[in-house]
């Protein structure tokens, strides 16, 4: 019920931003279900090296990582939906003209990179990453309902094997994902770290989602069998995580502030001309408030303070999301409706204000988590909440740190 109102209000929320600013509509949508893609990519790849390292402490928590997982065809065609039809307000390089010699548009340093950035590989990519890792999450989920009714052990080893070659094709198109759907948004920009910055960000909001959806079960008096224990494993992950994150975010700032190099501080220098509230917003939700609370051994242990602190972790890297990809899609939308870097140039001030966030991009998130709220209830109500016959079960029931 409530993800049904959730979802009806983000429904209108892009309704009325489509009737108002539409260029502005393609960028948080594309924002939102990154980020809620990524949630559920995080989710399959937190449950692969589970299986691979042979983990037990986990298995009570397993069924609300498969049923996370099982969001990515959703997010799959919401992206390639928003991509087909909204591409050209989102990304520079889709402009044909960029890459003519002849054309009055062309650019150099994007024609440079049209053997990465071109129409036809870029769809061959993102069909590919949804087709893997959808498979991958359809079979682990697969084969763990098998294990429900026979061979538990049997099931679990075809699962760490398909697990191993899971997370080496997670690590090549995690990586390759990012620069497509994210960095090339500043099609001229570029970082090293950046595959690794957003790996740390979707994953850390995966493990938030985690840690609210086991403790808000446990709060109505399911998953008996998850310990204080077990909520403090999973809160570790989450405050090791934003430490994790916190080390990329300053890394890549700090060598690209110190080497100032001319292309690559006009990343940084349009967030913190335009947008520097919500960019060292994103820094101390995301950093200062985790390492704070979730310092001592006692905070990770109690229910409704991890709770609380997924949802301020979810907030924060929500922000840090929006700064990643509003900035440069807005000023991509300023290209497309003037046709041309000269409307930008005299009127950036108003392209880029336009990404600032309102009733319209709060309700669009809503609807998204309304969205995700759905389809994990969904799937964990297709199963016992706790898988039966995991080979681990026993140690994982009586986990004691």
């Amino acid at each position: 019920m409530i993800a049904g109102v959730m979802m009806i209000i983000g429904l209108l929320a892009i309704i009325a931003q489509f009737a108002t600013h539409h260029e502005q509509t393609w960028s948080n949508l594309l924002m939102n279900n990154f980020m809620f893609m990524g949630m559920a990519l995080c989710a399959t790849f937190f449950l692969a090296v589970q299986y691979v390292a042979e983990v037990g402490w986990s298995a009570v928590i397993k069924r609300p990582l498969e049923a996370m997982g099982q969001s990515l065809p959703v997010a799959g065609g919401i992206m390639i939906v928003i991509i087909a039809l909204g591409g050209h307000h989102l990304y520079h390089w889709m402009d044909a003209e960029l890459f003519d010699p002849k054309s009055p548009k062309y650019d150099e340093i994007i024609a440079g990179k049209s053997g990465f950035l071109n129409p036809t590989f870029f769809w061959i990519r993102v069909v590919a990453y949804f087709v893997i890792w959808t498979y991958f999450a359809k079979l682990f989920r697969k084969n763990s309902m098998l294990s429900d009714e026979g061979d538990g052990v049997g099931y679990w080893r075809k699962n760490r094997a398909a697990a191993a070659k899971f997370l080496v094709l997670f690590a090549v198109t995690e990586s390759t994902m990012s620069w497509d759907f994210v960095m090339s948004v500043d099609t001229h920009w570029f970082s090293t770290l950046f595959a690794w910055y957003t790996f740390s960000g979707i994953f850390v909001t995966s493990i938030a989602a985690l840690v609210f959806t086991v403790t808000y079960l446990k709060s109505k008096g399911y998953l008996p069998e998850v310990t204080e224990h077990h909520l403090h494993d999973i809160g570790k992950f989450m405050f090791a995580f934003s430490i994790f994150w916190t080390y990329l975010w300053f890394s890549q700032f700090m060598l690209i502030w110190y080497s100032n190099i001319p292309e690559e501080i006009t990343y940084f220098m349009l967030r913190q001309d335009h947008y520097r509230g919500l960019w060292l917003a994103s820094f101390f939700i995301n950093f200062i408030t985790p390492f704070v609370i979730l310092m001592t051994r006692d905070a990770k242990r109690k229910l409704y303070l991890l709770m609380g602190m997924s949802i301020v972790v979810f907030i924060g890297h929500w922000i840090d999301t929006y700064v990643m990809i509003i900035p440069g899609s807005m000023i991509t939308a300023g290209h497309h409706a003037a046709e041309g870097a000269a409307h930008v140039a005299e009127h950036g001030e108003a392209a880029i204000s336009i990404g600032s966030i309102g009733l319209m991009e709060i309700g669009t998130t809503i609807g998204f988590i309304g969205l995700f709220m759905y389809l994990v209830q969904h799937y964990l109500s297709k199963s016992p909440l706790v898988a039966k016959n995991h080979p681990m079960m026993e140690e994982s029931l009586h986990h004691a740190i």
